[in-house]
């Protein structure tokens, strides 16, 4: 081969080396989905004042949280994701008593009003946190209808498995869990989680599952505020642990649990848990919550709108039913809608066999792929365009060698010299 070949060679070698290496790069980054936490409003991003799960323990005075000034003006990412709006044509969990055991709840609450029972402490919600996740559970969403929860026609029954600051007690949550069982409660959402179990505790679980109701329990505490969850070994937390308890730990939008999380295992479902929108014990204003504690909110909301639709299903066919239809996944995440719509075959066949039977719904991808094409041509036409300037700068070159003659002529008048010495 000619020199001159030899170079156009690496020459075209090199730019279709780049344009390969290029092209993987730039699609992804194309297609690739947004993972910043939607905020309530949309886009915009509007600002709502956070819900804290507990007060400081270490505070010399006991301050509760204030009331929210500030609306949200949309449905948040959660409700979407949860698609609130197809099941409420289907359940509103209504005639199912649901006890929350947390900081408590405020019975004249926004949105709740007239559809909560709580005696002594249960109706001194200081935290604010217990309102906050019954809102997400049962409540209407007052004057912003958009905002209720995922079973706006089940009821309320508020006791505290907390003091009076949010810091759990065991003894709190074996007295609550005794008292849900008592009052015959369909489902029981167990807000807190412990770190040591009780005998006291698994009895109490027992005789509940045994009277029939369903029991949801957060998989972990909040984590910590200081110290990463790296600290943190790997351990099992209660009720959750407990045979039979539907063990509920949080998600992001983009199906991840967030940063931080404290590790466990056991996990049988994952919901909504950052960016939430509900309301609290004072004022009519909305906050931003999230953590463990609401994705169980949003799991004992759906078992609610379960049993009012399925009212001769077991705690276990409706736990049954909340796992085989969640979307697959590490920790499979919760599907309210299909929970409660979806046929389900004989309590012998496998999820597996159960969710390849139903309807698949493909998700739209047409967006992403037009983005993906639109890369790919603007890299296809980029690298067109470098292999261009290259060839043009190449010829420039041979050209001015040439003394700008044309190739034929060139080598001719090479020839004529030779011939004349």
């Amino acid at each position: 081969m000619k020199p001159p070949a030899r170079g156009a060679a690496r020459l075209l070698s090199g730019a279709g080396l780049a344009a390969a290496l290029l092209l993987p790069t730039a699609v992804p980054a194309q297609a690739a989905p947004p993972s910043r936490v939607p905020a309530a409003d949309g886009k915009k991003g509007q600002e709502l004042p956070g819900m804290p799960s507990a007060l400081d323990p270490e505070a010399a005075e006991v301050v509760c949280t204030p009331a929210s000034g500030e609306k949200a003006k949309k449905q948040d990412w959660s409700r979407q994701r949860l698609d609130l709006d197809r099941l409420h044509q289907h359940s509103t969990g209504a005639g199912v008593l649901v006890a929350l055991i947390g900081t408590g709840v405020d019975p004249d609450a926004s949105g709740l009003s007239g559809r909560v029972t709580a005696e002594g402490t249960a109706a001194d919600d200081c935290v604010g946190h217990g309102t906050f996740l019954a809102g997400l559970i049962a409540g209407t969403g007052g004057d912003s209808p958009r905002l209720a929860g995922v079973a706006p026609g089940a009821k309320i029954l508020a006791l505290r498995g907390t003091d009076r600051r949010g810091q759990a007690s065991p003894d709190l949550v074996v007295d609550a869990m005794r008292a849900a069982t008592t009052a015959r409660a369909a489902v029981i959402a167990v807000a807190v989680a412990l770190p040591r179990q009780d005998a006291a505790l698994s009895s109490a679980v027992a005789e509940a599952r045994r009277t029939g109701a369903v029991v949801v329990a957060a998989a972990t505490p909040d984590p910590p505020s200081r110290g990463g969850s790296d600290e943190v070994p790997s351990r099992t937390y209660w009720p959750a642990g407990e045979p039979g308890v539907l063990s509920v730990a949080d998600m992001l939008p983009g199906g991840g649990r967030p940063d931080g999380s404290l590790p466990t295992g056991g996990v049988d479902l994952a919901a909504p848990g950052a960016g939430v929108v509900s309301g609290g014990p004072r004022g009519t204003g909305h906050y931003l919550g999230g953590g463990v504690p609401v994705a169980t909110a949003y799991a004992a909301g759906a078992a609610a709108a379960v049993r009012a639709a399925h009212p001769d299903d077991s705690p276990d066919d409706v736990i049954r039913r909340l796992t085989a239809t969640a979307y697959p996944a590490d920790i499979p995440q919760l599907d309210a809608y299909a929970a409660v719509t979806t046929v389900l075959g004989d309590a012998a066949a496998s999820v597996g066999d159960e969710r390849a039977a139903e309807p698949v719904t493909v998700r739209d991808t047409a967006a992403a792929d037009r983005a993906t094409g639109r890369a790919t041509h603007f890299v296809l036409l980029g690298s067109a365009a470098v292999l261009a300037v290259l060839w043009a700068g190449f010829a420039l070159s041979r050209a001015r060698s040439r003394g700008w003659r044309p190739a034929g002529a060139a080598g001719t008048a090479a020839a004529a010299g030779t011939a004349a010495e």
